[in-house]
């Protein structure tokens, strides 16, 4: 099937690249002639493991292509997705400018080619508000009377692992008003669930509500376990063993039920935010979801106290070193990040801060250029008055302990992924302080303290 991805941003790029991988001859458009001289380079523009040998191969294979032309993408497809961003306002609500204009563009493209050619289905893939995909519909339609499809194809991709996702999917969902669409997604996603994992055909405006309803489901339940965590520290009680004795539930289950500091990233906070704002629309709160994002929030906040709590108020003179920028390993997404949340406010309280992460020091840059960024984990510390650890990535997690305590000026680390023993932390000569634990400090420090 021929296929057009309008923009190649994380979606429209892992979308566009998978389906060429069975098979498909796809092309991915956008108006960005750098990252499409890029992509034609064989490298993608954002970091997701095993994209780029992807990418190289199914050019190669004559399958995938890149273009910044509309009428060469959008005259030989068979489907149309539209891949483009949806950037939450100052309201929470989803800015759908971009969405709207492509919907303008593939309109006059199908008056231009006129009614004789086979129906083109239009797929919404941006995550929208409920009742976006209509609003698509309705625009084509008001601009052509050119027959085509329209579905609603909401996007389940987990940031560091968005390939496997897409090639072996929990579900499918499909929003459709005709047959013919149903058949056509059915068709494109049949060689991606012989595992027996479903593709659910539905309505459009419950097709959009399944990503919703998905995401703020998984952010309730991070805000959730950071809120028992924060009672857990009141009540000298270890959310480590009460998550164990909770999780054991079946009913219950262990995932996205690990403390922290936080979702971020582009998809829960933006999701969880535009529910709220859906609710207000038609004069209903979501007090749920409001409250869902206030926590995260706060967890933030909370954290930064511990900071302050041992280091006091004032942080001039002294260096904070920072273990990881992305929101989550695996990526190089640093949007609505933890990480830079806390570094702000490290250099609001007069510290230094400096900074090591794997692949997101590039967009540290850009975001917050008052940060020195270190190419090494161990440079970073040095003569730093603590380690604040704020991405579990794999390096991370059985480091050289010796070699932490001889850079640091105080052998003191700030956690918050819960990444070591406690116990064995306070052995090892560290304070270590980390989240829904009660704190710990060397025997010696203990004894005076």
């Amino acid at each position: 099937m021929k296929l057009t991805m309008v923009g190649t941003g994380y979606v429209g790029l892992v979308t566009g690249v998978c389906f060429a991988e069975s098979g498909n001859e796809v092309t991915c458009l956008d108006t960005d002639q750098r990252k499409i001289a890029m992509l034609e380079g064989g490298r993608s523009p954002i970091y997701e493991p095993g994209l780029d040998e992807m990418i190289v191969r199914n050019r190669k294979a004559g399958r995938l292509h890149f273009s910044t032309d509309k009428t060469t993408a959008y005259d030989d497809a068979d489907a149309i997705f539209i891949c483009v961003g949806t950037p939450s306002d100052e309201d929470g609500s989803a800015d759908l400018q971009y969405v709207l204009k492509v919907a303008e563009d593939i309109a006059d493209a199908l008056e231009r080619l006129g009614p004789g050619q086979k129906a083109k289905t239009v797929v919404v893939k941006s995550t929208v508000p409920v009742g976006t995909s209509h609003k698509v519909r309705d625009l084509i339609r008001s601009r052509t009377r050119v027959p085509f499809h329209i579905a609603d194809n909401p996007e389940f991709l987990k940031e560091g692992d968005a390939i496997n996702d897409f090639m072996k999917p929990d579900r499918v969902v499909c929003g459709v008003e005709s047959d013919e669409a149903a058949e056509t997604m059915r068709d494109l996603y049949d060689p991606f669930v012989r595992q027996g994992h479903p593709i659910l055909v539905m309505d459009v405006r419950s097709a959009e509500m399944v990503k919703y309803a998905s995401n703020a489901m998984l952010a309730c339940k991070i805000s959730f376990v950071n809120e028992i965590a924060t009672l857990c520290e009141h009540y000298e009680a270890n959310i480590t063993a009460v998550r164990e004795g909770m999780c054991a539930d079946r009913r219950i289950g262990n995932q996205f039920l690990h403390p922290g500091l936080g979702y971020g990233g582009s998809c829960f906070p933006k999701d969880t935010l535009a529910v709220a704002s859906m609710g207000r629309e038609v004069g209903f709160p979501c007090r749920l979801n409001e409250a869902v994002h206030e926590v995260n929030q706060r967890q933030r906040d909370l954290f930064w106290s511990k900071i302050s709590d041992e280091l006091g108020e004032d942080l001039a003179g002294k260096t904070l070193a920072f273990w990881g920028v992305a929101f989550k390993p695996r990526t190089d997404d640093i949007r609505e990040a933890p990480s830079v949340a806390l570094m702000r406010r490290a250099l609001a309280a007069g510290a230094s801060v400096r900074a090591f992460d794997p692949v997101a020091l590039e967009n540290l840059a850009g975001d917050l250029p008052d940060a020195t960024r270190v190419e090494d984990m161990y440079e970073a510390l040095d003569g730093a008055d603590a380690l604040v650890i704020c991405t579990e990535w794999n390096e991370f997690r059985t480091p050289d302990f010796s070699e932490i305590s001889r850079r640091l000026k105080a052998p003191v680390i700030f956690d918050g992924r819960n990444l070591y023993r406690r116990q064995a932390m306070a052995d090892l000569g560290f304070v270590y302080v980390s989240v829904g634990r009660p704190s710990v400090r060397p025997a010696s420090a203990a004894a005076t303290s």
